[in-house]
């Protein structure tokens, strides 16, 4: 099922790059998108949504959240459409997709440590 959620290439080719700091590049994508979660949904502006989430696909992509990465691309275009009304259903899209990439991602971690 992570197959259609992570590309594994990219995350192959991230720790060949990353050797020992790819357990930290791990920590820090996590925790970096607890935050980014935090500011879609307490954007007070359509401004702000709309660099939450261009800033959240930059990471998510860079990590190889590729589906992740499309849902936040669709939401940084669907800002500019103007009006907002119904981007919570995207936004609710993004949390479920987040949700099958942090439980991939903590199993990862615990792969890198425990080898």
């Amino acid at each position: 099922m992570t197959d259609m959620h992570i590309d594994h290439k990219v995350l192959s080719d991230l720790q060949e790059v990353m050797e020992d700091g790819y357990l930290q590049l791990l920590e820090t994508f996590l925790e970096d998108s607890e935050r980014r979660l935090s500011q879609l949904h307490g954007a007070r502006s359509a401004d702000e949504l709309g660099m939450a989430a261009h800033s959240f696909k930059g990471s998510s992509s860079n990590m190889g959240a590729a589906r992740l990465a499309k849902l936040c691309e669709q939401l940084e275009q669907r800002v500019r459409e103007r009006p907002l009304h119904g981007i919570e259903d995207l936004i609710q899209r993004i949390d479920q997709e987040y949700l099958e990439v942090e439980r991939f991602y903590r199993g990862e971690r615990e792969r890198v440590s425990a080898g």
